[in-house]
């Protein structure tokens, strides 16, 4: 199927013809994505078009640029180090608002696409994330921390970058995979779409996910949130009874 049988197919020729300037429409595989007991990870695909003005893609077609961003959190990074022959915590920095996930994917490598005063503005790539360190710390053990955090949620899947994880088919549909990982929080999260030519963000698109717990995992959630003190108890009260009747069984078969 040609680029253009595909976007009238869409309904979108109509929009080409009339606008002045690039324009994004962006779509996700899933708009909500749901975590049970069973949940092991999933694969968000983010597509969509880029309407050209007349439907002419020109010479030198534009970039893509597509991150995924979960709500902010405060976190306190700790620092351990080993005295004589334990691991203890020597250190801590605090951070006011830490995405608590980030993926970046782009049809070639951001720095080639963008200089670092726009990869900044738009927080296109690990090294451009707005931190926002807690202060009163020296310059030097802020940029530490930053990269400790950095490096503990890469390893943990919670942050990531693929410099060619944008496909373009002729110039115009697009589309990325972005895997989402089993302990990924729940939350609202922003896939945001940039269009990106001669180092510039010329269009830009934003959607919502919504990732959330439910079944059994969402009541204990709500409990938890909700009631914390009886979930509290609870939980003493089952680890108590669980204590309890391994002692009991243990008893008995010796």
């Amino acid at each position: 199927m040609s680029v253009r049988r595909a976007l009238l197919l869409l309904g979108l020729a109509p929009l080409i013809m009339a606008q002045a300037e690039p324009k994004l429409v962006p779509d996700i595989s899933s708009r909500s994505i749901e975590i049970r007991y069973s949940f092991s990870g999933a694969q968000l695909l983010l597509f969509g078009a880029i309407l050209y003005p007349g439907g002419r893609v020109p010479r030198r077609p534009a970039d893509v640029i597509v991150v995924l961003k979960g709500p902010v959190e405060p976190i306190l990074v700790r620092e351990k180090e080993k005295i004589g022959f334990i691991w203890m915590n020597a250190d801590k920095n605090s951070f006011r608002s830490a995405p608590s996930f980030y993926a970046v994917a782009s049809s070639a490598p951001v720095r080639q696409l963008v200089d670092e005063r726009t990869a900044a503005i738009y927080e296109l790539g690990l090294q451009d994330l707005q931190l926002s360190p807690g202060g009163g710390a020296l310059p030097d053990k802020e940029r530490r921390f930053e990269a400790g955090l950095l490096d503990l949620r890469e390893r943990e899947g919670l942050y990531a970058e693929h410099p060619h994880g944008v496909e373009i088919s002729e110039g115009v549909l697009y589309r990325a995979r972005i895997g989402i990982p089993s302990q990924v929080p729940v939350g609202t999260y922003t896939a945001e779409t940039f269009l990106v030519s001669d180092g510039k963000v010329i269009a830009a698109a934003t959607r919502e996910i919504e990732i959330d717990k439910s079944g059994f995992e969402r009541f204990v959630a709500l409990a938890a949130r909700r009631h914390g003190f009886l979930y509290g108890l609870a939980a003493v009260a089952l680890s108590l009874g669980l204590g309890w009747a391994a002692a009991l069984a243990f008893r008995r078969r010796f």
